[in-house]
């Protein structure tokens, strides 16, 4: 299977990589600064489960991309799509599929728009990843899970075909023939992590532990399964047992990227996330007054980054 994986940084680079250890005939599509870092150094990932590997990897910029793949993975912020749809364009054939494994659920529709209904799949990441300054990627945890599927529900080969291959690269990889359910089941999740761990600048268990912490962090989560409810994709009760779980440990040092990038003055993907939510919130009738707050302390945070960057 020829893929090529827009973006080599922490999804990116990790499933990238997972994906040559399994076989696939796999190219990387990168900025100039990136490509120059992956030639000089290869790609390299850290990996409690597999270690630290190291190769040599072809790594392309958007000029020197032709037709030809069987499959493009899109691993950028969802600020970043717009771009990522004019790079990728030329990569894209009457056969090729397009995974998307991005945050929130705006992005499958400006895709179909793009490139055809037929084109995209659904798809859902779960794994905690970072990329160091030096360019390395770094797996944070246990989690490198992989979720594709039809979006019309159907399990077809080109969903089997991959899912085969990430599996035998390591990857947690399923089909699921109700991925909107999964991209919505996501989104509740970490609406609520983003949310609760932006707003209130700490880890999920410095919230618990703090007076009304865990009313909060309840009202959130149960806000955002009835916005995905009113939306067609009730979350189903073991789904949600899962998702209460990761709000109920003191200890938990849990945080959403969304406040790591916060906190390193980088951009944030508010609008596919908050936003999101904020406006599903609106749709559904529910009150939008927790979700408005929220989002109003990410636009401040986002008027400030603006104003320190200058002219």
């Amino acid at each position: 299977m020829r893929i090529l994986v827009l973006g080599a940084g922490a999804l990116g680079g990790y499933y990238g990589s997972r994906l040559l250890e399994a076989g696939a005939d796999l190219a990387f599509l990168v900025r100039a600064r990136r490509q120059e870092q992956l030639r000089r150094n290869g790609l390299v990932v850290h990996c409690p489960v597999f270690g630290t590997t190291q190769r040599a990897v072809t790594a392309l910029q958007a000029q020197e991309v032709q037709p030809g793949w069987d499959l493009v993975l899109l691993t950028c912020k969802a600020y970043d799509l717009q771009d990522a749809i004019a790079a990728i364009r030329p990569a894209i054939g009457p056969e090729t599929a397009i995974l998307p494994v991005l945050n929130g659920i705006a992005h499958v529709a400006r895709l179909r728009e793009a490139f055809g209904e037929a084109a995209v799949l659904g798809g859902v990441a779960r794994i905690a990843a970072t990329l160091t300054p030096e360019g390395e990627v770094r797996n944070l945890g246990q989690w490198r899970t992989l979720t594709v599927g039809e979006l019309n529900g159907r399990i077809t080969p080109r969903v089997t075909d991959f899912v085969a291959l990430a599996a035998k690269g390591g990857i947690q990889a399923e089909a699921a023939p109700d991925i909107r359910g999964a991209l919505w089941a996501k989104l509740v999740m970490l609406g609520t992590l983003a949310g609760a761990t932006v707003l209130m600048r700490g880890t999920v268990g410095q919230i618990l532990r703090a007076p009304g912490g865990p009313g909060f962090l309840r009202s959130l989560l149960e806000r955002n399964a009835a916005i995905a409810a009113h939306h067609g994709a009730p979350l189903a009760p073991k789904v949600l047992e899962t998702i209460q779980d990761i709000f109920a440990d003191p200890a938990s040092k849990l945080t959403a990227s969304m406040l790591r990038d916060l906190e390193g003055g980088g951009r944030i993907e508010s609008d596919a996330i908050l936003g999101e939510l904020l406006e599903g919130a609106r749709r559904a009738g529910i009150d939008p007054a927790l979700h408005e707050l929220i989002m109003l302390h990410a636009r401040t945070y986002e008027q400030r980054r603006a104003e320190e960057a200058g002219p």
